[in-house]
């Protein structure tokens, strides 16, 4: 009896550790916004937009990180006296896939743009070095956001949105 009784207490510390392990490794890869220090390191001053490098807005930057040196961050482009004008107005790194509409965005760099419709933004996706349109997604007028701001990114489990203005659309992880 007294053998079997090591060999469960053993088990059980095993197991312990083990949903510990888990636990952590859980909370490691969990995705939240990222800091402003950590936009600075992954947001460029100017964003390589087809042959042109064009300037961004850093107080406008939104992203979110793993905490593991991957991230989907996105920041206002200055379009004004480049080509882009009026086609593209952010900016969007993305390091690991997501789905944005039917669109799977694979890591790389993106732009995208919006026209006011009736009831909502239509959002036009572009790849940001040869400028193929990729797809739109419809954003909705959301009155249950709180501060308005130019662009936001939200965390998956927050809301899993983008937000543009009073407007939004819904992403996930992975594709």
């Amino acid at each position: 009896m007294r053998a079997s009784g090591i060999r469960m207490a053993r088990y059980v510390l095993l197991l312990c550790a083990a949903a510990a392990l888990f636990a952590r490794e859980a909370k490691d890869t969990a995705w939240r916004a990222a800091t402003e220090a950590e936009l600075k390191e992954v947001i460029p001053a100017r964003a390589p937009v087809g042959s042109e490098r064009i300037e961004t807005e850093f107080r406008t930057a939104s992203g979110i990180t793993d905490g593991r040196g991957k991230y989907v961050a996105g920041v206002v482009l200055i379009t004004a006296g480049y080509s882009a004008d009026g086609k593209y107005s952010h900016f969007l790194l993305v390091q690991v896939p997501i789905m944005v509409g039917d669109m799977k965005l694979k890591p790389g760099d993106y732009v995208f743009g919006w026209r006011k419709e009736s009831d909502g933004l239509r959002v036009m996706f572009y790849e940001a070095q040869t400028g193929k349109f990729l797809g739109t997604v419809e954003a909705t007028r959301n009155s249950r956001i709180g501060r308005i701001e130019s662009f936001h990114l939200y965390a998956p489990g927050d809301r899993s949105m983008f937000q543009i203005g009073r407007f939004g659309f819904g992403y996930r992880l992975g594709g």
